[in-house]
């Protein structure tokens, strides 16, 4: 009877314990939604994710994961360490052996271990050998992004001593969902970035019109005429919070309906017009006053991939 009520107790514990790590990281999540500026994001994450997986440090890669390119992010503990190898390694380390023939070859995008997929030849790899010599880490974490084709992306969270434990990869796993909504919103910030930068001030009438960030990529989801339920997928929200946004921006546009709202969002220079005579959109600042951008339509985000 003691053996069961202990057994319980643990897994109560457990289960408390996730939950606090998952609210943790929504409360992340939520400030990095909340951030208008897009090199913001990932870096608001990293270390508090690193930690809630059990890890020391964590580098993200947001494109393809191979050996000879790729900007790699990380989080601020791994910036001196990382400072100190040469080209040869960090290529080593951008092929994310031994991830990335796992992944790509279709087997689903659950968190794993380097030690569980290569198991006693992780030990001989010339990845781990780096990162024992180099950095004093001898254990990985794969945290791909969830949901997405092929670039497979994501994180690689590093520790040393004893591999990750089944907490680790349980709290990483329910992490995914998040990182992937954090990505989302930082594609369709870097194209609102784009067209500042190209055609005037969009950032400036948004602020006047008091949308948020998450408002902004709502907003721009609507001019592609996406039903709730396709902008809820695409964002990785629900109908029902769709709706609330969409209320959110009818208000503060002044506006009641969605072509009502496009069509006035197009004239503040928020969304870009259709060019009528070509039947396309036209370019940023066309036919309108300085001053006034526009957006594009949203891409999926990417995945990682990796290789010995």
């Amino acid at each position: 009877m003691r053996i069961t009520a202990y057994g319980k107790g643990r897994e109560e514990h457990v289960s408390h314990r996730l939950d606090r790590a998952y609210e943790r990281l929504t409360g992340l999540a939520v400030a990095a939604l909340n951030e208008r500026e897009p090199e913001r994001l990932w870096p608001l994450l990293a270390d508090a994710l690193a930690d809630l997986c059990g890890g020391e440090t964590l580098i993200y890669k947001l494109d393809d994961w191979n050996e000879g390119e790729g900007t790699l992010g990380m989080s601020a503990a791994a910036a001196a360490e990382l400072g100190r190898l040469g080209d040869e390694a960090l290529s080593v380390l951008r092929s994310g052996y031994p991830f990335a023939h796992h992944y790509a070859a279709g087997l689903g995008r659950a968190p794993v271990t380097a030690r569980q997929l290569a198991r006693e030849a992780w030990k001989a790899s010339k990845t781990a050998r780096i990162l024992g010599r180099s950095l004093d880490l001898d254990q990985v974490l794969a945290l791909p992004l969830p949901g997405t084709v092929a670039p497979i992306t994501g994180c690689l969270v590093y520790r040393s001593g004893a591999d990750f434990t089944d907490d680790h990869l349980r709290t990483a796993e329910r992490a995914q969902p998040l990182l992937a909504a954090v990505e989302q919103q930082r594609q369709l910030l870097e194209q609102w970035r784009r067209l500042a930068a190209n055609a005037g001030e969009p950032e400036e009438i948004a602020a006047d019109c008091a949308l948020t960030p998450r408002e902004l990529t709502v907003l721009l989801l609507l001019t592609d005429a996406l039903t709730a339920d396709a902008i809820g997928r695409r964002l990785g929200i629900s109908a029902r919070t769709v709706h609330k946004h969409v209320e959110n921006i009818y208000r503060k546009l002044g506006t009641r309906d969605r072509l009502s709202t496009v069509l006035h969002a197009q004239r503040l220079g928020l969304v870009p017009a259709p060019d009528r005579s070509e039947g396309r959109r036209r370019p940023p600042g066309h036919g309108r006053s300085p001053g006034r951008g526009q957006l594009q339509g949203s891409r999926r985000p990417p995945e990682d991939h990796d290789g010995r």
